[in-house]
């Protein structure tokens, strides 16, 4: 279950997986790294203040995520898991591929039944 930013889990941790799911999902996907600092045309637009933000874009159309945080544009917060990301990738890209901006992710990542 990845976790929201804490001690334990770091924006570093985050690279890792990133890093990791690389080669498995270089068929349906591409990772670029953007510097906020150096490219700050779309801060404001999508809000962009996180130390690690994965939003995700097809046919230069932002692809919208409901991931049950309220926020549907993008994950700020660091996975552990790397087949989780994995299967967020791929339902981003089935979804995108049939024309829709906003998909259901396969796991809801609200805090409502994390005690």
């Amino acid at each position: 279950m990845p976790e929201v930013v804490s001690p334990e889990v770091k924006e570093g941790d985050m690279d890792e997986v990133l890093a990791s799911v690389a080669e498995t999902i270089k068929n349906f996907a591409v990772m670029y790294l953007v510097d906020i600092t150096e490219v700050p045309d779309f801060n404001t637009m999508y809000e962009l203040y996180d130390p690690s933000t994965i939003m995700f874009f097809f046919r230069n159309k932002h692809i919208m995520i409901d991931l049950g945080t309220g926020n549907n544009n993008k994950i700020n917060w660091a996975m552990k898991d790397k087949q989780e990301f994995i299967d967020i990738v791929e339902t981003v890209y089935r979804g995108a591929r049939k024309g829709r901006g906003l998909v259901i992710a396969p796991k809801d990542y609200s805090t409502k039944y994390r005690y």
